[in-house]
Formats: structure tokens, sequence, C-alpha cells
């Protein structure tokens, strides 16, 4: 269906359209169902102005029309549920050697998860091109994000801001920030089309402790007035996500967090974790849960690895990668077959620390790739579980977490609360950024042309590991899930300050949402 088609018939319909919706339907054939398709749109959305930012906040709901169509139907307009977010097509640029694993989606009883992992990387030299690349299509993305909330009224360019301005918006790339001498933040920010200094008055305190918060390289809305030269903000706009719902699934199923096992170090408790294995197989009377349990998620450093840290071999007790991955494999396949093992590798687990890391590597961990209940992502990555045909599932962001200490070091509110021991408050802080990872130095990065870190859709349910403390909390409807670790108090850890959480698992219902901490610490427990 051509462009113009689309474009005349939403205009018939009293609709205006941006470029983004136009090019989603202008790939669909079948002309009927994508009529029908945009007066439901109308009808939902009660929207004149139809942007995809609009169709992808409210997934859930934009999904329960497409199932109102006939099969045929459905299958006609997949590729536009792709595109939407609402449904996910697994990428078929992928290595034979893990095609097997990427492609689990066929693979018997594994057809309910589905993940979206990272483009791969072109197999050339890094250039400085490659990263200004990345950084303009990362702006691009962001404002694409923030050009649907209503704070920012009057939008512009910064290169069509001509004499005083009163009441304008813009959107930036925050490239420098300094307090002045009379205690003013003066941002230098940066869109496409040019750059200009914005400034926060020290005598506006709500403004001021809001703009504390904004990190280098992050993208922002500002508001207020001003020339050319420097905007006098009056507000600050982060893009943070809002779920306008906490969904539930009509079927009544669990899902379990752990991460950081660091399997091979002298420190790793084995016994909890048997006793953990245990559970999960019912062999602990008195738990009926057990049945319901359908998924575990593995958030990284399944092992301890090797050089990780100065001196780590005086930790280790398997000084072998190899053989670490042998034997956790072990442990996992231990575990009854019906239960999914979604697994992502951490900093510890023998692959690059450059992110988006791939799946842990065939070549160390093949063990695992033995297991038919495994699911090896990539880290960061989107998954999505328990979908059945009348219900489209959760989606499950994961990510590691090496980011987290840079901020916890950096963000003044952060600092203040020692959040170290508290990764709820980092999780909600990236979370209100849209972004993983939005400062340069935070972590090591390949520069793909699509930023792996933006959140570009809206997940149910954030979890992650790396602080070894764990914790259950919401952040705009949100769950955010923090995993505790597997291994004993290292002197490393010790010098950093942490205090470990150890052999703790929520486990989540998808139908009543409610939350468990289970705990094999104790034997008794």
């Amino acid at each position: 269906m051509e462009n113009k088609e689309v474009l005349k018939y939403f205009l018939q319909k009293g609709l205006l359209v941006d470029n983004e919706v136009l090019d989603l339907f202008s790939g669909v054939n079948d002309v009927e169902s994508v009529k029908l398709m945009i007066e439901k749109i109308k009808k939902h959305t009660q929207q004149k102005v139809i942007t995809k930012g609009i169709l992808s906040n409210d997934k859930d709901q934009v999904n329960k029309l497409f199932l109102d169509f006939p099969q045929e139907s459905q299958e006609k307009l997949e590729n536009l549920k792709v595109k939407l977010g609402l449904s996910i097509e697994i990428s078929k640029e992928i290595s034979t050697k893990t095609i097997k694993h990427e492609n689990f989606e066929n693979r018997e009883g594994l057809s309910n998860v589905k993940y979206v992992f990272p483009a791969p990387e072109p197999n050339k030299k890094l250039e400085v091109k490659d990263f200004v690349t990345y950084f303009r299509n990362r702006f691009s993305d962001m404002r694409s994000i923030l050009q649907d909330y209503s704070q920012l009224d009057s939008l512009v360019s910064i290169n069509k801001i001509s004499g005083n301005r009163q009441g304008i918006s813009l959107i930036g790339i925050v490239l420098d920030k300094k307090v002045t001498k009379n205690k003013n933040i003066l941002f230098e920010i940066e869109d496409l089309t040019g750059k200009i200094k914005v400034l926060i008055n020290h005598d506006k305190k709500e403004l001021y402790k809001k703009a504390e918060e904004i990190t280098l390289d992050s993208v922002m809305g500002f508001k207020g007035s001003g020339s050319r030269e420097i905007l006098f903000a009056n507000d600050v706009i982060f893009p943070e996500p809002v779920l306008y719902e906490r969904k539930k699934s009509p079927y009544d199923e669990n899902v379990l967090f752990i991460g950081d096992l660091h399997y091979g170090s002298k420190r790793f408790l084995e016994e909890g974790f048997l006793r953990f294995i245990d559970y999960l197989n019912g062999k602990v009377p008195n738990t009926p849960e057990v049945d319901k349990i359908k998924y575990l998620f593995v958030v990284g450093d399944l092992i301890t690895g090797v050089g990780n840290y100065p001196n780590q071999d005086r930790d280790l007790k398997i000084i072998d990668i190899e053989e670490q991955f042998s034997k956790v494999a072990n442990l996992f396949g231990k575990i009854r077959r019906d239960i999914k093992i979604i697994i992502s590798p951490g900093n510890h687990d023998g692959v690059r620390l450059m992110e988006p890391q791939p799946i842990i590597d065939e070549k160390y961990a093949w063990p695992l790739y033995n297991l038919k209940n495994v699911i090896l992502t990539t880290n960061p990555a989107q998954v999505n579980i328990g979908a059945k045909p009348d219900f489209s599932g959760f989606d499950v962001l994961t990510y590691h977490g090496f980011s987290y200490f840079h901020y916890a070091k950096t963000i003044p509110h952060l600092i203040k609360k020692k959040v170290a021991n508290n990764p709820e408050l980092i999780m909600s802080y990236l979370l209100k950024n849209r972004h993983l990872a939005p400062t340069h130095a935070s972590t090591q990065y390949y520069p793909l042309e699509k930023d792996a870190h933006i959140i570009r859709d809206i997940p149910d349910i954030f979890v992650s590991a790396h602080t070894h403390k764990s914790s259950v909390s919401y952040y705009n409807n949100i769950l955010m899930i923090s995993t505790s670790c597997w291994e004993g108090m290292t002197p490393y850890q010790e010098k950093f300050g942490n205090t470990p959480d150890h052999c703790k698992v929520p486990m989540f219902n998808l139908k009543t949402r409610s939350v468990k901490i289970l705990d094999f610490e104790e034997s008794e427990d």
C-alpha cells in the first residue's frame, strides 16, 4: 500500500499522521485491513494527530485491536505488528554457530519466550565517524520519544531561535555542565542544527534540584525564554516512561529471577543453590506454588571467571573458565525441564565487556548449549514471556548493570543515599533517563547505528544484577527487580562498601502480580 493512499485515508477520517506511522502502514498489502485498523486506532486513541509514540506507549491495548481481525488478516499484518513492537521478529543476520539458540522460538516448549537482540556489529575497524553516527542516531531516537510529551509545547530547533523568544521548548543532548561563580548551573546542549547555553537559576530551588540530576550525554527537554545565545530555563523534562496499567495475565504462572552465581569462586554458596534446585524440583514439602513456576531469569555472572580483578586467583576454587561453565551447566541441568531458563551474560562470563554483550560463547560454555530448556540472550535484552493467543505477555528488560556504579558515584541524590546498597534508586534514575548508560564514560560500548541502551519500548519488568543486592519496587508502574548473589563477601567487595544479599530469589506471579522473596541462605528456611 503506497504512502499517498494511506495518507489519503487518514485525512478522510479527519486524522493527521507523522511520517513514521505512514512508513509503518505503507509496507502492508492488505488495503481493507489497513483501513479497518486506522478506524480502530481513531476510535481507541480519540486523538486527531497519530504518532508512533502514541501507538508504542499503549502496546497492550493496540495489540488487542489486532486480535479482533480474522487469522488470515492477522498474518498479513504481522510485519506491522513487528514494527510497532507488538510482535518480535528474530533476526536472520546471525552466525551459524548460534542460530539454533537465537531462533529458539522454534524449539519445542519455548515458543512463548521471545526476545529482541541488537543488530550484529559490522566486521570492521571502529573509527571516529562511527561514534558520531551513534550519538546523532541516539539523539534522533530520543527526540522522537520526547516530541510526544505534552509539556514540550512550542518546540523549536536551536537554529530557529531568533531575537528574544518567550515560552519555547528545546530538545538537546547535554554536552557540558558546570556551576557558575553565582552558583547557577550552566549547560551546553546540542541538537542536529546547533548548540546553545541553558542556565538554571540557583534561586529556583525545585528546578535546580532537577538540574543537578542531569548527567552528561543524556537527551533532555528544556522550556524557557531567551535568545539564540542562551535559554533561561523554567523547566526540565526527562524522557521518563510511564505504564498506564499494571498488566495481569489470565494464566496462573510464576517467574523467578537470580543472578551473580559466581560459580568457580571459593565463596560460591553451593549448599544454598542446591536447596534452590530441590525447591524447583518439588522436593520441599508444602510448596504447591512450585508447579506454577514456568520461567527462570539468570541475569549475568553465572561464573566467577578468571582475571576479572586484581589477584582474583586467590579467590578461585576452579581456575579454568571452561570447567566453571561445565560445572554450572551441570547444576542447571538438574532443574526440571518444563522451566524455561533465560540466561544473559555479565562482566564475569568470559564475553567482551563492550556492550551490548553477545550471548555467552559456545567455545567455553558448550555444556549450556546442550540444555534444551536454556535460552541464551545478549546483555541488555528485551524478552517477552507468557504470551498466549489472547494475551500479549510480559515484556521484560534485562540488564546486568555494569554502568550502575558510575551513577552511584556522580549523581548528587544517589551519592547521598549510598545507592550501592539500594540499587532500585539507580534503576529508577536510568528509567527516568530512558537509557541504561547515558554518559559516555559509564560503560564500555560498541557504537551501533541503533543505540542498544535506549529503552525504546516500555517494559513491564526491569531486572538487573551486579550490585549483589536484592530489591523489588515500582517506578511509574514498571516493576523493578534487583537480584541477590550466590557468593559470600569477597575482600574486593568489602573494599567498595558492598553489603551483599545472599540466596534471595524474587518470585512474581503473572496472574495476581504478587511478589514473594524466597530465601535459601539457611537450611531451616
